[in-house]
This record gives structure tokens, C-alpha cells and sequence, in this order.
């Protein structure tokens, strides 16, 4: 996907301050190997031979990586590439001719990514590439956990509602969906590990899996009271 002027170019070259969201996203843009991703992806893709044709690959693909990097729902993540203007650019959309790809369609990209384990394959290449040019700096990784909202109504053609969809509880609210669980590298705050599970998993239990070997610290909040336990 060629990267689109979505924006009034005065505007664009008027902009005094380019923020650090921005500047991560413009370096993510440039490193990542784009085409070498849509082919390790394209084999599990929807060929769009019945129905309407399937959204490319690569825009599905930089939305899927804008919801891990800042830890985002799918609801949020849709909103958030409307609202923000790094988020709009990174993804290359022309509003005047498209839409963002809504929550749904989101939810179902990231399944076939887990479906196929290639979630891990593309994070592999990048941390790869963020530790050799010394952006990554290991020995310590925050955790954290958030609820991936999904849509609780049985009205799809089957008829039934996601199984591998759960309901929990967070805050006094009820919640439908998965959970990502996500290991940051606390020097550069760039996300390393990312493992899916259903949104009743506690997040403590996932914590060894997003913890590198030669981390000497973790950083987590309340729900992550007992995890010297799942260390030990």
C-alpha cells in the first residue's frame, strides 16, 4: 500500500511540533518490511470469492499494530485513527474517499493472526530490528492487560455468539470480548510480547509469557498482585 496525501499540504508543513507519537510512528513506518508481511499474511487471507471484496491487507494490518502498540480496544482503535492525526497519516486513508475499517472487521483480522500464529512472527521481525539499531534496551518490561471488546448480540448468521469470547467484570462494569496481554520494554516503551487470551483470564496468569529471559525487573499494576507466585 503506497502511502496517500490525506492532508492539506499547508496545513502538514505548518505544524510546528512533530509529537513523539509521531516520531515513533514515522520510524515504524519507514523499518518495517511491509510487503514481506503481506505475503507472509496473504496465504490465510480472504480471497473475497463470495460477498464483498476484502480490505487490503496492509491497511488491516497497520490498524492491527496502531490497536497493540497503544493498547487499544477495537471500538478504540477506530476512534482513536479518526481522531489522531499521526494515527490517520500512519494509516495512509483518505477520508474524502474511505473509512476507517470499523471494530468488527478489526476483531476478525486479529483472529486469523492468532488462528495462524503470525502475530508472533511480525513482532519477532520487529523487535529484531529495534534491538540491533538500539531502540530496545532489555532488562525491564512493564505487563499490562486490555479487555478487546466484541460484539455480545447472537444476530450473525450463525446464530450464536463467539466462543472464544468471554464476559468479565472490570470496575463494576460487565465486559464481552478477549484480553491482550502485553509485555513493554520499560526503556523504550515499545511493545515486545503480545499474547491473546479470553477476556475472564486473569492477567497475572499470562505474566511469565510476556517476560524475556534476561529482564531483571517487571512493572505491573494491582492486577498483577501475586505474580512473584507465577514466577517462582
Amino acid at each position: 500500500m503506497t502511502q496517500q496525501a490525506t492532508f492539506n499540504n499547508t496545513d502538514d508543513m505548518n505544524r510546528k511540533r512533530v509529537t513523539k507519537r509521531e516520531a515513533f510512528l514515522n520510524m515504524m513506518n519507514e523499518i518495517i518490511p511491509w510487503s514481506e508481511f503481506v505475503e507472509l499474511i496473504r496465504p490465510f487471507y480472504p480471497k473475497g470469492e463470495q460477498g464483498r471484496p476484502p480490505l487490503g491487507i496492509e491497511l488491516m494490518l497497520r490498524m492491527y499494530l496502531l490497536q497493540i502498540w497503544f493498547n487499544l480496544s477495537d471500538e478504540m482503535t477506530e476512534d482513536s485513527i479518526y481522531d489522531s492525526y499521526s494515527m490517520h497519516r500512519f494509516m495512509g486513508l483518505n477520508f474524502t474517499e474511505q473509512r476507517v475499517p470499523d471494530a468488527t472487521t478489526l476483531l476478525k483480522f486479529r483472529h486469523l493472526l492468532e488462528k495462524h500464529h503470525l502475530g508472533e512472527k511480525i513482532f519477532k521481525t520487529i523487535n529484531e530490528f529495534l534491538e540491533a539499531n538500539g531502540c530496545m534496551m532489555r532488562g525491564g518490561t512493564i505487563v499490562d492487560a486490555t479487555i478487546l471488546d466484541a460484539p455480545s448480540s447472537t444476530k450473525n448468521a450463525s446464530g450464536k455468539r463467539d466462543p472464544e469470547m468471554h464476559s468479565t467484570q472490570k470496575g463494576g462494569q460487565w465486559y464481552f470480548g478477549m484480553k491482550a496481554h502485553i509485555g513493554v520494554d520499560a526503556g523504550s516503551g515499545y511493545t515486545h510480547t503480545v499474547e491473546v487470551t479470553a477476556a475472564n483470564e486473569h492477567d497475572v496468569t499470562k505474566a511469565l509469557d510476556l517476560i524475556r529471559d534476561d529482564d531483571e525487573v517487571v512493572y505491573g499494576d494491582s492486577g498483577y498482585q501475586g505474580i512473584v507466585f507465577w514466577l517462582e
